[in-house]
């Protein structure tokens, strides 16, 4: 096989898992700040629906952030097809997905609005 092809499917597989990573520290993140901001409003002292716009905000952030994972796995599901054909002597172990990961959406999100632009 190539070098050329055998270093480019190194660095793709390396790229992916970073994004993939990324991915999954921004909702870590978001998770935490979450936990933070319903934390704080429990305060005797602040009323009980201080911060919600911003909660129901954090959520829909979330929401968007899982179907950037779902996205960067299907993406990932592509990459591995493509490796197949063109880097068949790759001797590291394949990534296997299963199609029920790679229809996951998020709670409420039909497929016409996984399409639609974001909206400001």
């Amino acid at each position: 096989m190539d070098n050329r092809i055998l270093a480019d499917a190194h660095n793709l597989k390396k790229l992916i898992r970073e994004a993939e990573a990324l991915a999954d520290e921004a909702i870590i993140a978001m998770a935490r700040l979450k936990q933070a901001m319903l934390a704080a409003r429990q305060n005797p002292l602040v009323e009980v629906n201080t911060g919600q716009r911003a909660l129901v905000r954090l959520t829909e952030a979330e929401s968007q952030a899982l179907a950037m994972s779902s996205n960067l796995l299907r993406v990932h599901d592509e990459l591995s097809k493509v490796a197949r054909v063109h880097a068949g002597g790759d001797t590291g172990v394949p990534t296997v997905i299963p199609p029920s990961d790679l229809d996951v959406l998020p709670v409420g999100q039909t497929r016409e609005q996984e399409r639609e632009p974001l909206q400001a």
